[in-house]
This record gives structure tokens, sequence and C-alpha cells, in this order.
């Protein structure tokens, strides 16, 4: 019984891979299957960016955060070169340091926390059938769609303009980038030392055992080639935020809503984007192909198992999501658009980004405890 499931799965993937292939082209087919393979690591690995940040915060276990370091420092070593030998052709996640970057970050990464996911969280814990992010994937695609939708207003509000450290060369680029995540996993690690000293009795618990170790750090391999493969495919770094607000655009679309006038949907590439079918954005299509990783992963063992949420828990989920969504354009992206692309993009907006989103995170882990209790 288990070997059929396996084989109605990988046929289900394979199938919809060709599928998309037909309706759009080989490059979308390639990104959808690198989608499911996103979506099988980051289920089956459970590598989770508000996991990793509540468990240091909660805890002080850093290998969550570790794993994140060093996602960082090999998607950048893969990626800064080729971006830099193909100018133009591949382009990397560059954003300015604006007002609205540091508001948005802080309240995505309060609101992840009491959502349990960010926005691949979100994708991959669908997909695997957590009730909660039933909850917040439709308000997360609704905040998204009015996030993007008030953006150019946000900008407005001034701030400094990109600091892309590609200017300098890739081989300095990368070993700022390589300095900085060596100095985040090195206050980690001290931070837990003390937090072991001064909690004799915890030792135990707040370092997990080898194979929770074993998991952060494969997940953070796999990703990384998945991440590098996706920018010379899509010739863009891997995304999540845009293709879910294109859905929420084209939901309110399909209801009445005309996207003339609008600042940001109303004018190219978005309304462009708007008006193709949703196979036709490379952000979109990786979504669907990352649901469905998530879904094949959770199912290859047999039925996954929930416990249901409370109905305090799917109302807080569904109000985070949509504050997510709408926060995420603020920032320029999610854990994934902006902390992960920007940073491996050599952007100091991507810094910008963790140390204000893992700001938020302290105060959402507070909001998500009071929630649950």
């Amino acid at each position: 019984m288990c070997f059929l499931i396996r084989l109605l799965l990988v046929a289900g993937g394979l199938a919809g891979v060709f599928a998309v292939t037909l309706a759009g082209g080989l490059r979308q087919g390639l990104l959808a299957l690198l989608g499911i393979g996103f979506g099988a690591v980051l289920q089956g690995a459970r590598f989770g960016f508000t996991t990793g940040w509540r468990d240091y915060i909660e805890r002080r276990d850093p290998q969550g955060l570790w794993a994140q370091m060093l996602l960082l420092v090999l998607a950048a070593a893969f990626t800064l070169p080729l971006i830099a030998s193909h100018p133009g052709e591949l382009v990397g996640a560059v954003a300015p340091l604006t007002i609205s970057l540091v508001l948005g970050a802080f309240l995505f990464g309060a609101a992840m926390q009491l959502a349990d996911g960010c926005g691949s969280g979100t994708l991959y814990k669908a997909g695997g059938g957590a009730p909660i992010s039933f909850a917040v994937l439709p308000t997360f695609a609704i905040g998204s769609f009015l996030g993007a939708s008030h953006q150019p207003a946000w900008i407005g509000l001034g701030g400094l303009p990109p600091v892309d450290l590609l200017r300098y060369g890739w081989p300095v680029a990368l070993g700022i980038t390589v300095v900085g995540c060596g100095l985040v996993s090195w206050f980690a690690a001290r931070g837990a030392k003390k937090h072991r000293a001064a909690n004799p009795s915890a030792n135990s618990s707040t370092v997990a055992g080898p194979g929770w170790s074993r998991r952060w750090w494969i997940g953070a391999l796999l990703l990384a080639a998945l991440y590098a493969l996706h920018l010379v495919v899509a010739g863009q770094p891997w995304g999540i935020v845009y293709g879910i607000g294109l859905w929420g655009a084209k939901l309110v679309a399909a209801l009445g809503w005309s996207p003339v006038g609008d600042a940001f949907w109303g004018v190219d590439p978005h309304a462009v984007r708007l008006a193709e079918p949703v196979l036709a954005d490379v952000t979109s299509v990786t979504n669907f192909g990352l649901i469905y990783g998530a879904l094949a992963a959770s199912r290859w063992n047999g039925p996954a198992d929930f416990r249901a949420p409370t109905a305090k828990r799917l109302i807080a989920g569904a109000v985070a999501g949509l504050v997510m969504g709408y926060s995420a354009r603020m920032a320029f992206g999610c854990n994934v658009g902006a902390f992960l692309g920007g940073i491996a993009s050599a952007s100091m907006h991507g810094w910008v980004w963790f140390a204000l989103a893992f700001a938020g995170s302290m105060v959402g882990v507070r909001l998500r405890q009071r929630v649950s209790a």
C-alpha cells in the first residue's frame, strides 16, 4: 500500500510538471519541478525559518539559526559569481533601505510567529495539511494584494538608496556575507552557552539530539542547491510573496475590481502578470510546485496527523496572515525573498530585514504564548 501511494505521488508530480510545461513552456515546467523540490525539502527536513528563530528565542537552541546561516553562505557562494558574470541576464534581490522596510520587517517578524510560519512555511504546511495554514493562506493573499497596491506610497516615505555589495566585486561581497553569517552564528552560540550556564537543569532539552541537527543541515544544503538552480532557470532569486499577492489580485479582479489607476497592479509588468494566465508567473508556478512537494513529502510514509487548533488560534492565524501579507510588500519580501534572497544577493536590505524581523519575532513569540495559553 505504501509503495502504491508513493508511486501515485511521483506520478502526480510528473503529470503536473508535464501539464505546466504544455501550458507555459519548458522554463515554467522546470520551475514547477524545482518548486516540488523546495516543498519536499522544507517538509521533509521540517526546515522552518519561523521555527528556527522561535527555538532560539524561547530555548536558546541555535541549530536553526546556524543552519540558516549555512544556507545563506552556500546560496551566496553559488549565485554571486553567476550574477556578477551575467549582468542583466541574472538579477539579484536588491532593494532600498526605506522606512517601509524597517516597519514592514518588524511587523512581519511578529506576525509570522502568530501564524506559525512565514511565506514558505505557510505554503509547505498547507501542502502538508496543517489546519492553521488554511486559515493563514487566504488572508495572506489578500494582505499581499493590498500591501502591493500601497507599496509605492510606503516607499514614498523615504529612505536610503539600495546598497549592493556586488559593486565591490563578488569575492568581497561573498567575504562580507560569510563574516556576517559567522558573527550571527557566534552570537547565537554565545547566547546558548550563557543559557546553559544559567540553567543547568535545562541542558538536555536546550539543544536537541543528533537527528534534529542532521535534518537542519541536510535541509540547508539541499535548499542552497535548489536556490542556485532556480536563479539559473528563472533569471531571478527564489521568491514567495509576489505569487501569493497575484492570487489575491486575480481573485478580487474576478469579483469586479479593476486595476486601472492602481499604483502597483495598474502598471507594467504587474498589469501584464495580472492579465496573463497564472501559470505564466514565475513565482506562482514555483509556489504551486512547493505545495505539492510538501504534500508528497508529508504523505510519503502514510497519512499525516495534525492536532486541530483552537478557534482562538485560527482567528489569530487569520489576522496574522493579513498582517504578514501586507507587511511583506512593505519590506520587499518575506524570509525567502528579502532575508535569503537579499543576503544571498549581497544587498544590505537583507541584513536590515533580518535584524528588524528578528526583533519583531521576539514580540511575536510572546504574543503566541498568550494566544496558545
